[in-house]
C-alpha cells in the first residue's frame, strides 16, 4: 500500500518540473536553452576556474556564478553553473549546490555530465534531509550509474528512502547492497548498515515481509529472523517466537546470533515450568510508597508463616515501569505459581497486562477501576470504591430506611468516583440525590459549599426571601435600616434541608474540618436519637431542625490521638458523632477471625499499627496458601481455576468470595461514631 501511494506522488513531481526541482532521468526530454558558444564568455569561464586554483572556493563559486549570470545562455555559462555546483557540494554548501546543479539539469537534461549532476544533487538533498526530493533524484538515477558513484546513489537512496518513511524501500535497498557487496570487508559494512536499518529505520511489517521473502541462504536472514523473534518475544506471542528461534538454529547454528537465540530458547521454555510452592510478590519496597510496600509484606509473610510455601519478593522501587519486567522474571525466571501484588494504579496496570500475556494468575490490591477486565488471569483483594459506595446505600436505604441523600465531596478522581458510584447505588434502591457539591482538595473552610447546600447562597431562587423582600420594601425604611433589616431577615431564613442523610467522601482530618461548617448552617448530624434532638430544638430555639446522617468511606479510619480516641473524634468532636461509616478492616471487631488476625500481629510486631493493607495482604496469602494446600494445583490454569472458585473463606477482613469477575467480595465493616468511640454495627443476617 506504501508504494501504491509513493508512485502517484512521483509521478506527480515529474511530470511536473519547476526552476529549482528535480529534472528529467536521464536522456529524457529536450534542452530548454539552446546554448551557444561565446568566445567573452569562455575567457570569462577560464579565469574563473583561475580563481579555484589560487582562492578560496567560495570565491571560486561566486566567480563561477557570476559567469553564469552574464553569459546565461552559452554553453560557457552551463559550464560554470556545473562547476559552481560541484564546489559548493564538496565544500557543504549544499543549498547552493543543489540550486545550481537543479537549475542546469532542468535547463539542460542532455548536458554532458546530466548524471554527475543529478548525483550531487541528490547526495546534497540527503544532507539537507530533503529526504522525498533525494529519493525522486536518486531512484530515477542509480540503474544508470556504475562503480563508485552507483555505490553512493544506493546508500544515499536507502537513507532517503529511510528518511521518508518508505520503510519497505529502505530495506530493500538494504538488503540489495549486501547482496551487491564483494570481499569480507564490504559485506560487514553492508550488514551493519543494514542492522541500522532494521534496528532504527523500519517497522515490523516491512520486516516480515522482507523475512518471508529472502531465502534461508541470503547473508541478512539471521539478522532478520532473530529481529523477528525478539518482537515475538516483546508481542509475548510465544509459539510464533518459538518457531523462529528453532528455524534460526537449524538454518544458522552459526551464525553471531545462535548463543542469544539459545539462552532467549532456554528462557521462554521455562515460563511454562512452575514451581508449585512458590509465590511471587512485586512490592514497592524503597522510595515514596515503602511504607505501603512493607504493610502488604508484613501481612503476606505473617499469613505464610509455618507453611512450606516460598515467598519470592521482588522490589519495584516505586517505579511503574519496573513492574511488568518483574512479573516477567517471576513467572519465567522463578517459576512462581502466582503473584500478589503490585498496589499502585499505574504499576497494577503494567503487571497486569504483563501477567495476562504469561498466563500468570495475578492477585493484585490495587483500587484502580476495571483492572480484572484486563484479562481472566487477573484477581483483586482489595475493596474498591464501588464495594464501599454499595455498602454504605445498602445500610442507609435498606437498613435505616433513608429515602433522601446529599453529597459532598472534594473534587479528586477518588472523591467523584466514589460520589457517582453511590448516586447510582441509591437510585437502585430508590433514593434520592438532592444536592450535590464538590470543592477543592485543598481547601480549609466550606462555608459557601455547606451554603448551597441548604439553599442560603443562591437566595434569588427562594421564593420565602422575596417575600421578605417585598415586605421590607413597603416599609419605606432609609438605605441604612433598609440594609440592617435584609442582614437579619438573611440570618433569620430557615435552611432548606431536604436531606435526610450526606455523603463525605474524604479523608478523616478534612472530615473534622467539614462536620463543624454544617452545623453553623443549622444541619444537624449529632443528634442520635430522637430525645438528642429533642434536646438540640430546646436549645436552639428552632423546632424545625432535622438531623442528618453523616456516610463516609474507609477514609475516615483514623489512628488514636493522645486522649485514646480515634483522631476522627478528637478533632471533629460532637459533629461527627452518630455518623456511619465502612471500612475493610477493623482492628476492634470482635468476629473471630479478626480477633485471631489482631492476636496474631500482635504476637509478632507488638504496638506497631495495624492498617488495611496489612489485614487484606494476610487474607491475600491466606487465600493463596488455602489453595495451594486444599488443592495442590500443579499448573498455573490449575490454580487460577481453584481460585476463582473460592467462596466463603474466613479472613481478617471478613467472608471472602470471588464474584464472576474474579473481584474479592466481603461484608465490610459498619462503624458508628459515638460518644464512647467507634463501635461496629452488627452485619444484618444472611439469608
Amino acid at each position: 500500500m506504501r508504494r501504491l501511494l509513493v508512485l502517484p506522488l512521483l509521478l506527480l513531481l515529474t511530470g511536473c518540473p519547476h526552476r529549482g526541482g528535480t529534472g528529467p532521468g536521464p536522456g529524457e526530454g529536450t534542452p530548454r536553452i539552446e546554448a551557444k558558444p561565446s568566445q567573452a564568455a569562455d575567457d570569462a569561464l577560464q579565469k574563473a576556474i583561475g580563481i579555484a586554483d589560487t582562492r578560496s572556493r567560495k570565491e571560486a563559486i561566486a566567480a563561477l556564478l557570476e559567469v553564469r549570470k552574464k553569459y546565461p545562455q552559452s554553453t560557457a555559462g552551463q559550464q560554470a553553473l556545473y562547476r559552481a555546483g560541484v564546489l559548493a557540494w564538496e565544500e557543504g554548501d549544499y543549498a547552493t549546490a543543489r540550486k545550481a546543479l537543479n537549475e542546469l539539469v532542468f535547463e539542460n537534461p542532455l548536458f554532458e555530465k546530466a548524471d554527475d549532476a543529478r548525483l550531487k544533487s541528490g547526495l546534497a538533498a540527503v544532507e539537507m534531509h530533503a529526504y522525498r526530493d533525494a529519493y525522486q533524484t536518486l531512484s530515477s538515477l542509480v540503474d544508470h550509474l556504475e562503480g563508485a558513484d552507483k555505490k553512493l546513489a544506493e546508500e544515499a537512496l536507502e537513507r532517503a528512502a529511510a528518511g521518508s518513511q518508505q520503510y519497505s524501500e529502505a530495506l530493500r535497498m538494504g538488503l540489495k547492497a549486501v547482496e551487491s557487496a564483494s570481499g569480507p570487508e564490504e559485506i560487514k559494512a553492508a550488514m551493519a548498515k543494514l542492522e541500522d536499518v532494521v534496528e532504527n529505520r523500519t517497522t515490523f511489517l516491512s520486516i516480515a515481509e522482507a523475512w518471508h521473502n529472502v531465502p534461508t541462504t541470503h547473508p541478512a536472514w539471521p539478522m532478520l529472523t532473530f529481529k523477528m523473534a525478539r518482537v515475538y518475544y516483546h508481542l509475548r506471542d510465544f509459539a510464533s517466537l518459538e518457531d523462529a528461534l528453532k528455524s534460526l538454529l537449524q538454518n544458522a547454528p552459526s551464525c553471531p546470533y545462535a548463543n542469544d537465540a539459545k539462552e532467549l530458547l532456554a528462557k521462554i521454555s521455562r515460563r511454562v515450568e512452575v514451581r508449585p510452592k512458590a509465590v511471587g510478590a512485586v512490592l514497592p519496597l524503597k522510595g515514596k510508597y515503602k511504607g505501603l510496600g512493607d504493610a502488604v509484606l508484613r501481612g503476606l509473610q505473617l499469613a505464610l508463616k509455618g507453611s512450606d510455601i516460598e515467598l519470592v519478593v521482588k522490589d519495584s522501587e516505586g517505579d511503574p515501569t519496573l513492574a511488568a519486567k518483574l512479573v516477567e522474571e517471576l513467572a519465567v525466571t522463578e517459576g512462581v505459581i502466582a503473584i500478589v501484588g503490585p498496589l499502585l494504579g499505574d504499576d497494577s496496570r503494567r503487571a497486569a497486562l504483563a501477567a495476562e500475556e504469561l498466563q500468570v494468575p495475578l492477585i493484585t490490591l490495587t483500587r484502580t477501576d476495571g483492572i480484572t477486565e484486563i484479562g481472566p488471569h487477573i484477581f483483586r483483594t482489595m475493596v474498591t470504591n464501588a464495594q464501599q459506595a454499595e455498602a454504605l446505600a445498602d445500610y442507609a436505604v435498606g437498613t435505616l430506611g433513608i429515602k433522601t441523600f446529599a453529597v459532598l465531596y472534594p473534587n479528586i478522581p477518588f472523591g467523584v468516583e466514589l460520589a457517582d458510584d453511590f448516586w447510582s447505588d441509591i437510585e437502585k434502591r430508590g433514593g434520592q440525590m438532592r444536592g450535590a457539591e464538590s470543592y477543592d482538595h485543598d481547601q480549609k473552610t466550606f462555608t459557601s459549599e455547606v451554603k448551597k447546600l441548604v439553599g442560603r447562597y443562591f437566595l434569588e431562587d427562594r421564593a420565602d426571601f422575596y417575600e421578605m423582600l417585598r415586605t421590607v420594601r413597603e416599609q419605606n425604611l432609609d438605605d441604612f435600616h433598609r440594609r440592617r433589616t435584609i442582614e437579619k431577615m438573611r440570618d433569620k431564613l430557615e435552611p432548606v434541608i431536604d436531606f435526610e442523610a450526606l455523603l463525605l467522601p474524604d479523608s478523616w482530618d478534612r472530615v473534622s474540618l467539614v462536620a463543624p461548617a454544617l452545623a453553623v448552617e443549622d444541619i444537624v448530624t449529632n443528634a442520635c436519637d430522637k430525645k438528642d434532638l429533642e434536646r438540640i430544638q430546646k436549645t436552639t430555639g428552632k423546632d424545625k431542625l432535622k438531623t442528618v446522617t453523616l456516610l463516609g468511606p474507609g477514609t475516615w479510619s483514623s489512628p488514636k490521638g493522645t486522649s485514646g480516641d480515634p483522631m476522627l473524634i478528637e478533632r471533629g468532636g460532637k459533629y461527627v458523632l452518630c455518623a456511619v461509616y465502612v471500612d475493610a478492616f477493623y482492628e476492634g471487631s470482635e468476629r473471630p477471625q479478626t480477633k485471631a488476625f489482631v492476636d496474631t500481629f500482635r504476637g509478632v510486631h507488638k504496638d506497631a499499627a495495624i492498617t488495611l493493607l496489612d489485614a487484606v495482604a494476610f487474607d491475600t496469602a491466606g487465600l493463596v496458601r488455602s489453595v495451594i494446600e486444599k488443592s495442590a494445583p500443579k499448573t498455573r490454569a490449575a490454580f487460577r481455576e481453584r481460585l476463582g472458585a473460592v467462596k466463603g473463606f474466613e479472613g481478617a477482613t471478613g467472608t471472602i468470595s470471588f464474584d464472576d469477575n474474579r473481584e474479592a467480595r466481603r461484608p465490610l465493616f459498619l462503624l458508628n461514631v459515638t460518644p464512647k468511640g467507634i463501635k461496629e454495627i452488627p452485619p444484618k443476617p444472611q439469608g
